[in-house]
This record gives C-alpha cells, sequence and structure tokens, in this order.
C-alpha cells in the first residue's frame, strides 16, 4: 500500500469513527415530562420516584404490548386488559399462555394514578411498578422467567435506543421494565364520560339518567321508601367511583368462601372474602362483574345489592340493614340505574391512540 492509499484509508476510518461517536452522542436520555388532561379529578400523586416522560410511557407501552414478555411470544398484558372493554376481559377468567384458566377477573387498569392502597384484588403489590412483573412469571399468566425477558428484550433492535431515551443506555432490567410499565399504565386515564360532561354544564341527562342518579348517590332508608335510594356512593364515591377500601359485599356466607381475597395477604381473619373496591368508571363495557366475575350483566348485579346479600362476619355492615326487606327497587329504578352507570362511559377513553397498540 502507497502513502497515498494508507492517507486514504486512515481519513476513512477516522470519518466512521466520527459519525460513530457523535451517533452514539445524540442519543441520550430524553427527561422531556410527560403530562395529561384529568378534567375535575383531584391532581394525582405520581410518584417521585419514577416520574413520567415522553420516552418513559412510550418504552412502556411497547411493553404493555409486546407478546415477548411471554413463555411462547403469544401473549402480552393487553391480550387481558382490552382498550375497547376499559382495560379489561370479557372472559370471566382470562386464559394464560398455557390456554389455563386464571382464578379472578381481570381488573380494569382505569387511573391508576389516583389508586392509594395497592393492586390486584387483595393487594398484594404495594406499588403499580410491583404488580407489573408479576403476571409476567405466573405459571396461569405469561409463565416467563425475567431473565429471559430482559434476553429477549436485549436482543430486540427496536428497545436499544427506547431504554437509552428512557433511562440513559441500552441495559434492560427488571426494575427498568417495571418503571416503563408503571410510567404507561399511570397515564392511563378516563375523565370525559357523559356524566363528566354533565358536571361540567356540557351535557343533560334524561329522565331516566336523573333517576338512576338520585338512587346511585341517595342513602338507604327504609322508613321513607319513597325518598330511599340505593346508597352505591357509599362504596363507589368520589370522582373515581372507588373508596380505597377492601370490603366484603356479601357475595357468599362463610361456609361458601371459596377465595378469601384480602386475608390471604394480610392474614387477618376479619379480611376474609374482602375485595378491593374497584372503580366504576367505563363499568358498563368491562363485564362480567366481581373479582371472580360470577354477573355478567349490570342487571345481575343491581339484583344482588337488593336482596341476595350473603351475611357473614366479614360481611360490609351497610349491607345487612338491606337483608330483611332488600332496597324496594322496582324494575323501573333497576333501569335507571343502569342507564346512568352507562353515562360513566368515557368513549374518548376507549379510542384514545396514546393507549392503543404502537405496533
Amino acid at each position: 500500500m502507497n502513502d497515498h492509499s494508507f492517507m486514504f484509508l486512515l481519513f476513512i476510518l477516522l470519518v466512521l469513527s466520527s459519525c460513530r461517536n457523535e451517533a452514539e452522542e445524540a442519543l441520550t436520555k430524553d427527561e422531556r415530562p410527560y403530562t395529561f388532561e384529568y378534567g375535575a379529578l383531584p391532581k394525582p400523586d405520581l410518584p417521585e420516584d419514577n416520574p413520567l416522560t415522553l420516552a418513559g410511557v412510550q418504552l412502556g407501552r411497547m411493553l404493555f404490548y409486546d407478546r415477548q414478555l411471554s413463555r411462547n411470544n403469544g401473549q402480552a398484558c393487553s391480550d387481558c386488559h382490552h382498550q375497547n372493554l376499559g382495560f379489561s376481559d370479557s372472559l370471566q377468567f382470562s386464559l394464560g399462555v398455557a390456554k389455563l384458566p386464571g382464578t379472578r377477573h381481570a381488573m380494569t387498569i382505569t387511573n391508576m394514578a389516583w389508586n392509594t392502597n395497592g393492586f390486584f384484588w387483595d393487594g398484594r403489590a404495594e406499588l403499580l411498578r410491583h404488580q407489573s412483573l408479576l403476571p409476567i412469571e405466573d405459571p396461569l399468566e405469561m409463565d416467563e422467567t425475567l431473565e429471559n425477558v430482559i434476553q429477549k428484550l436485549t436482543n430486540d433492535d427496536k428497545y436499544q435506543d427506547g431504554f437509552v431515551l428512557a433511562f440513559g443506555d441500552e441495559e434492560v432490567t427488571e426494575e427498568r421494565i417495571a418503571l416503563a410499565l408503571e410510567q404507561f399504565m399511570l397515564s392511563i386515564v378516563s375523565y370525559e364520560s357523559k356524566y363528566d360532561r354533565f358536571l361540567a354544564g356540557i351535557d343533560t341527562l334524561t329522565e331516566e339518567e336523573e333517576r338512576g342518579r338520585f338512587l346511585y348517590f341517595t342513602e338507604y332508608n327504609p322508613f321513607f321508601p319513597e325518598s330511599s335510594g340505593a346508597d352505591c356512593e357509599h362504596c363507589h364515591g368520589g370522582a373515581n367511583f372507588e373508596n380505597d377500601s377492601y370490603m366484603n359485599n356479601g357475595l357468599d356466607k362463610e361456609e361458601d368462601f371459596v377465595d378469601l381475597g384480602r386475608f390471604i395477604v394480610t392474614g387477618n381473619p376479619m379480611h376474609k372474602a374482602q375485595f378491593k373496591v374497584p372503580s366504576l368508571r367505563n363499568i358498563a363495557i368491562s363485564q362480567p362483574y366481581m373479582h371472580d366475575g360470577r354477573f355478567n350483566t349490570l342487571e345481575e348485579v343491581i339484583d344482588h345489592y337488593d336482596h341476595d346479600i350473603q351475611i357473614s362476619p366479614t360481611v360490609d355492615p351497610a349491607l345487612i340493614q338491606t337483608i330483611d326487606q332488600g332496597l324496594g327497587l322496582s324494575d323501573e329504578d333497576k333501569s335507571a340505574l343502569v342507564k346512568f352507570l352507562h353515562t360513566l362511559t368515557d368513549e374518548n377513553f376507549i379510542n384514545n391512540e396514546a393507549y392503543s397498540s404502537p405496533f
């Protein structure tokens, strides 16, 4: 090789090295915050150690819809939490990668930013980041090891930039997967239902919906039946239609308890058959209902509270007073309640592309 050729080759190597360094320097952690609207909901208390960023939420969104998180690459989080169903499942018990059913109905993923008392029906996961990893290793769900998931994502070119932008480098770790999934799920917000628009003064309720609203928010009063309500707000109140509690809502007598719920986590006998009180936002599209999906319709749910409460040592005391004569709801009252519950459906939420698959 003559001197001219050597100098030309050296020049090319220097140019390539410079381009590579510039490319590496160009891709750094993107800390631009992710912000979202939440209407009349109170300001959420987001985790200070995992602030929502555009890059973090997008990475979490990719992971939520990626079937590589499962043993056979055939199931994603989204396969049990469908956006058009309020991020729940139409099956009583979702099927895992081995087509085996789970033991509880898939909870909705809605307004998790306002959840302050643990996750899952029994609250066994303290934070959303803890919840996000458990289905991956559950043999009835995704049945994969976190070590394998990390290896798959590390070998997938599309995630290299994603982890750099979200966390500063390409390293895929268990903690980072959990934090990214937490960010995406915290970003899923429902606040634009017909009822929200009614409260804002930009929509109106029909006469039947208004009757349902009265029944929903009015306390049960057996002494004045004409002014008595269904007292739904007792458990499903506030802006998010829940109460941050675990309760036994009278589904079974003690001898019929199959799932001990919160007791499994705490060991407290008074927590037997108590389950997390879910938000009723988008309830009309997230059937079946209850922790075990035993009710297929809202009408069945209302019938349960109207006249089928089962007494046990841990049942909520407010439900016991209806045992003798029920809520006294007429067929018209029940229909009105259903109509009102339909006003909690948020069409913008279930069609929001920001929550849909990025693939």
